[in-house]
């Protein structure tokens, strides 16, 4: 005979069935696509995908998923407010509603020498984190000025990533798998591949940060 079964945390609970429901307005958005054979910038292959161009396309969308950003960063310490890009910047509108402290929205390079200063405590916000690498490149630039990055919210991230251990507020954390082509099981069973979205990324405006100068 058999146990009664185990009770699930209440909270993990709660964070399991938010996710499921950002999830969901993602896939509204048009944003996120699954159950495909996708051609990614990197040359691997995946079944799922997140069009960054797409994520903040829908105002009341974005509003909505900002406004749980900002609910949970608004008890933090934060003066300044950084994103990465044009479409981070759209989500830092909604998401920086109700933050505490006499907070900037500021985007690099034009304020950031003159706004970032010694002891500056800085929060982060980013649509999407896939490799994580831009946002690594910006926590570098902020800790050289000597500021603190408090904290790091975002839509979507892919859980291996790791952001030098700071704090992370991701409303959707969901890993899937890549596959060089040799080893793509959709190739092997000869499921077109998509390049749609390469084929986009192709054509827009690269990022306006760069790796700091060596001395």
């Amino acid at each position: 005979m058999t146990g009664p079964a185990p009770k699930k945390d209440p909270i993990a609970v709660e964070a399991e069935v938010r996710e499921k429901i950002h999830l969901e307005i993602l896939k509204r958005t048009g944003a996120y696509h699954s159950n495909d054979h996708v051609l990614l910038p990197s040359g691997q292959h995946t079944t799922e995908y997140i069009e960054k161009t797409l994520v903040t396309t829908e105002p009341s969308f974005t509003e909505g998923l900002g406004a749980v950003i900002a609910k949970h960063f608004a008890p933090w310490p934060v003066e300044v407010v950084l994103s990465t890009g044009p479409g981070a910047l759209i989500l830092v509108v909604y998401g920086t509603k109700g933050l505490a402290g006499g907070h900037r929205r500021v985007s690099l390079p034009v304020e950031f020498q003159r706004l970032i200063r010694p002891e500056t405590h800085v929060l982060l916000i980013e649509d999407l984190v896939s490799t994580g690498s831009t946002l690594n490149m910006l926590i570098n630039l902020v800790e050289q000025t000597g500021a603190d990055v408090v904290g790091i919210g975002c839509l979507w991230r892919r859980t291996s990533v790791d952001l030098k251990g700071k704090p992370v507020f991701s409303l959707v954390s969901r890993d899937f798998p890549t596959y060089i082509p040799p080893d793509c099981p959709l190739c092997k069973k000869g499921v077109p591949l998509n390049e749609e979205f390469v084929r986009r990324r192709a054509h827009r405006r690269p990022s306006t940060i760069r790796a700091p100068k060596e001395p």
